[in-house]
């Protein structure tokens, strides 16, 4: 629980959490110019003044009428976190807390001071979690000369997600992907304002959730029982990493298709099973939220079975294996609401279930984009939210610059009321791992999921144009490259800085 320090509702980062935040960067100085940051803002108004910073007389604090005072963790670390990222150069990160304070950046109801006549930025946000995008965007401001020194433009900002849902999902069952690979993931989604991770964690290949109530699971189902697993230490520090970024853990532990890899150490007794199991996992991961699949159910199992062809009798579904189905998602969906969660499944529940809770989220995955838009159309008519992601598989690679289709997806572009198109949550990057694993996860991530986070992000008129975006994304993959991220060029040229820790 986050302590008091921090502001209400601090545990959770939602759509309202990080509604609205703004800052004003008052200096004086010399003439330059500067780029947008990435996403780009709702408003964002740049000059050519400039302010040199100083490392060594640099702020981040809190104002004296922030909700948010020392000792919350989220901002503590970020303080930190920033002026590591800001002052690249420097060879130690203890050097962000000196008394001076000539440029200052300090949180107030969510403000910067001005000391005497020197430099400031002002950062108002609701929470913390809209104070945390307030300091990306005050990061990706902050500029070197040729010589070395830092400096930053006279800039007014204005911003709130369009999208309360942005996601990336990866998927550590095809290939198992280390710890520190998904914490590096997790560094590189929040500078592009991603605030969901989609782990999916176990599949058909492996297992590699190590269970505290179910040890044989992974024990059996893993490539490796010791080498290729995630404990309950690894779990906890993904999720403590990621609600220090504002990014929560969505576990998806896909079924009834998918399950190859439970086979191996599964304990026959059903019922039991089934309950215990998401006990564990709504205890485990704190989100309201937790991914239940329901995707691509093969019914040739069931079908030879001939105590599950009884059963189908018994129920009434004669040999109509799609009310097997519903049958089983229904109950574990109850399950799961029973544990104070709210279900999201794979659009192929809503194909086979009349009795979805109204709750349910819906997650798009399938179809060319004239079926994707019937899809839309056809499950918001049925008043469920909806979570899309079939224009945005980009473990699908083609030669050249791919991103632009991602770029010029339009959540929103389907025949329905207005209504209808609010509940379109959000969207989600997927990056599947039949071909992917550390050694290409990187470069095939970025900055190609970058083109789908200002689309969830920013204002859709503002951001229409691919040609004028193409310059800002080039720079943002710079600045990826800066901070440790191998992103990939999006055309020919170089990155002052694209050969440092590489």
């Amino acid at each position: 629980m986050q302590p008091a320090k921090c502001v209400r509702n601090s545990n959770r980062t939602t759509n309202s959490s990080e509604f609205l935040f703004s800052f004003i960067i008052h200096s004086a100085g010399g003439l330059n110019t500067v780029e947008a940051v990435w996403p780009l803002p709702q408003t964002f108004i740049s000059s050519s003044e400039q302010y040199r910073l100083n490392p060594q007389t640099f702020y981040f604090g809190y104002g004296m009428q922030s909700a948010a005072q020392p000792g919350c963790t989220v901002l503590d670390s970020a303080f930190k976190r920033y002026f590591s990222l800001i002052f690249l150069d420097l060879t130690s990160a203890d050097q962000w807390a000196f008394v001076d304070k000539p440029f200052s950046v300090e949180i107030s109801p969510l403000s910067v001071k001005e000391y005497h006549r020197y430099g400031r930025a002002s950062l108002n946000a609701q929470t913390v979690w809209g104070a945390l995008r307030g300091l990306e965007s005050f990061s990706q401001l902050v500029y070197q000369d040729d010589f070395g020194s830092y400096f930053v433009n006279k800039t007014e900002i204005e911003d709130f997600p369009r999208f309360q849902f942005r996601a990336i999902l990866l998927d550590t069952s095809r290939h198992y992907l280390p710890v520190q690979t998904i914490l590096k993931t997790l560094d590189a989604m929040a500078y592009s304002k991603f605030n969901v991770f989609h782990w999916h964690i176990v599949d058909d290949p492996s297992f590699p959730y190590q269970s505290r109530t179910f040890p044989d699971l992974s024990a059996k189902g893993a490539f490796h029982p010791m080498t290729h697993i995630y404990t309950q230490s690894d779990v906890r520090r993904v999720i403590s990493h990621g609600r220090l970024r504002g990014i929560r853990i969505l576990p998806e532990f896909d079924s009834p298709g998918h399950t190859k890899s439970w086979g191996k150490g599964i304990i026959h007794k059903r019922n039991e099973t089934h309950l215990r199991k998401y006990l564990e996992v709504s205890s485990v991961f704190p989100d309201s939220y937790i991914h239940l699949g329901g995707d691509e159910v093969d019914f040739t199992c069931w079908r030879s079975n001939p105590d599950v062809r009884a059963f189908m009798q018994a129920m009434g579904f004669g040999g109509d294996f799609t009310k097997l189905e519903a049958f089983y998602m229904e109950n574990i969906m109850n399950i799961t609401s029973a544990l104070n969660k709210t279900s999201i499944v794979w659009q192929d529940v809503f194909d086979y279930h009349e009795r979805i809770p109204k709750d349910t989220v819906l997650h798009i995955w399938k179809g060319v984009p004239a079926k994707i838009k019937e899809e839309l159309s056809r499950i918001t008519k049925a008043g469920m939210r909806v979570l899309l992601a079939a224009p945005w598989y980009i473990n699908h690679i083609s030669y050249g610059q791919d991103w632009r289709n991602y770029y010029t997806v339009q959540p929103q572009n389907f025949s329905g009321t207005e209504e209808q198109k609010k509940l379109v949550i959000g969207g989600e990057v997927c990056m599947w791992g039949e071909y992917v694993d550390a050694t290409n996860l990187m470069p095939r991530l970025w900055p190609r999921a970058s083109a789908a986070a200002e689309r969830l992000w920013s204002d859709e008129q503002q951001t229409s144009n691919v040609d004028k975006a193409f310059p800002r994304l080039q720079e943002f993959r710079c600045k990826l490259l800066r901070r440790g991220i191998q992103a990939e060029p999006l055309y020919v040229g170089h990155c002052k800085h694209e050969y440092q820790g590489i």
